[in-house]
């Protein structure tokens, strides 16, 4: 049997494309057209490898739909323009409009409390409304990363809407006050979704298709609502494995609204035109979801409503990507150009962002100009982790490793960790058979792959707690649990 293996970099297939045209040129046959130019930069997906779905369109008009590379290995079922492609973050776009759609007819505001119409959150004390959800602001950690901290990631459990409520209903603190931060967290798109269905009476899914989908005509699109349902045309999702080896990497879960949108190319070239010429109705809709969030101080961000808004060699540039198991995808829109470029990949091994990019120069052509670097996004520079330096010199002796040790319980992801010393080094052990390695970072500070930054937290000179920080999740504690036997100590073999 044939093996299906890692296609060749994807880099090297955007210089061959930036070089190509030189290379003729110096041959004396004619220019190679951006059609060629772009089946180059896709050169990498073929008939052994998933691959790749782009679309162009130049003045609301769609002047490019090509697909690279084969939507289902198992069945050499080639992949095609119209090939139905999960968008991952992408998605969220369409949240944000279905919000803005029913802010328009008067039956909610931007302003309202959430705990309004999801009372199954807990009262923070401080206002959290559904713009803090849509633009990133809210504070509420990462309903996913908690999943993960807990030891069942994303695509090892089946979550529905209803796991996401009971996560976030036993997390007893915000990564920070709503307004004052910015952190990417699909929790505010996942409660923005049950938001619609609770206000309209009907699911997200019926409603998505009654007042988006169809009156803008894209009659290809749906959420993975249900992900064992039948979607005909759908490329399976792979992912590279040892050897690289092509597996499937499937989203099994029914939560959507973050990301689970099923779509085209074409569709999205569709959807991306109606910001340009917005149907009635839709003026004030598109006209807000495009204007960047700020923050409580007025310092604006580079975040909208469901789109980032930022430039790109030059040009002013709307996009967002997505990444949801081997899915990856990218759109982004040049209102200057009135340009806009869709890629969809059913491959992990793709860069959905700079593939879209490489074709973005081709048709920019002399618009382009030097690339000057952004300022980074404030939740960039204000992140927990950032100016968190590892501490060289910080060498805890065993004794310190031995005070660290005990166990841990946090009611908020259901979890215990147990932190012993083994053979000189802390480790941390989570159910049912995970055993990660404490790494020294700094004063009462480690770092574990697949867990993040681990803070032991004192009080009276003694450990009371640990707290756990990513980027989408601060410092979640754990409570040391007085009297609990250690099976592990310092020397265990």
């Amino acid at each position: 049997m044939t093996r299906r293996r890692y296609a060749p970099v994807w880099y090297a297939v955007v210089v061959l494309a930036a070089t190509t045209a030189v290379v003729w040129s110096q041959r004396g046959a004619p220019p190679l057209t951006r059609e060629a130019r772009v089946d180059a930069i896709f050169s990498a997906w073929s008939t052994t490898t998933p691959g790749c779905a782009v679309g162009v369109a130049e003045q609301g008009a769609s002047v490019l739909e090509r697909a690279y590379g084969m939507a289902d290995l198992e069945h050499d079922a080639v992949l095609r323009p119209d090939s139905i492609i999960e968008a991952g973050s992408v998605s969220k776009q369409f949240t944000a409009a279905a919000v803005l759609l029913l802010v328009g007819d008067g039956t909610l505001s931007l302003d309202d409390p959430v705990r309004r119409y999801v009372p199954e959150l807990p009262d923070y004390g401080t206002p959290l409304t559904i713009r803090h959800l849509l633009t990133h602001t809210s504070g509420l950690r990462d309903w996913g990363s908690l999943a993960a901290i807990a030891g069942w990631p994303r695509g090892q459990r089946m979550h529905t809407h209803a796991d996401v409520l009971d996560i976030l209903s036993r997390q007893e603190a915000l990564n920070f006050d709503p307004g004052t931060h910015w952190s990417y967290s699909n929790s505010g798109y996942n409660l923005a979704a049950v938001i619609v269905g609770r206000v309209s009476g009907q699911s997200f899914a019926e409603f998505s298709r009654t007042r988006i989908f169809e009156p803008l005509g894209l009659t290809h699109t749906s959420w993975r609502d249900d992900y064992r349902r039948v979607v005909r045309g759908r490329a399976i999702a792979y992912d590279a494995g040892r050897g690289g080896e092509f597996r499937q990497d499937m989203p099994f879960e029914n939560v959507h609204g973050n990301g689970g949108l099923l779509t085209t190319v074409g569709d999205l070239l569709r959807w991306t035109e109606h910001f340009a010429a917005p149907p009635p109705g839709w003026e004030a809709v598109v006209r807000q979801q495009q204007t960047p969030a700020t923050l409580a101080d007025g310092r604006a961000l580079h975040y909208a409503f469901g789109l980032f808004v930022g430039r790109h060699q030059g040009e002013e540039e709307i996009y967002h990507s997505g990444s949801t198991a081997g899915y990856r995808a990218f759109v982004t829109r040049f209102p200057g150009a009135h340009l806009s470029v869709a890629v969809l990949c059913n491959t992990g091994a793709a860069n959905a962002t700079e593939l879209a990019h490489a074709v973005s120069d081709l048709y920019l052509g002399d618009r382009l100009r030097p690339s000057v670097s952004a300022p980074a996004l404030l939740s960039e520079a204000r992140g927990p982790l950032v100016g968190v330096e590892p501490d060289k010199a910080y060498r805890p002796t065993p004794d310190d490793l031995a005070g660290f040790a005990g166990t841990y319980d946090s009611r908020e992801v259901e979890t215990t960790l147990t932190v012993e010393v083994r053979d000189g080094a802390l480790v941390v052990r989570r159910r049912p058979d995970t055993v990660l390695t404490l790494r020294p970072h700094s004063t009462d500070r480690f770092e574990a792959n697949g867990l993040g930054l681990v803070t032991f937290h004192r009080e009276g000179g003694r450990v009371v707690s640990l707290g756990v920080t990513q980027d989408r999740v601060w410092d979640l504690r754990f409570a040391r649990v007085p009297g609990a036997p250690i099976s592990g100590r310092a020397g265990r073999r």
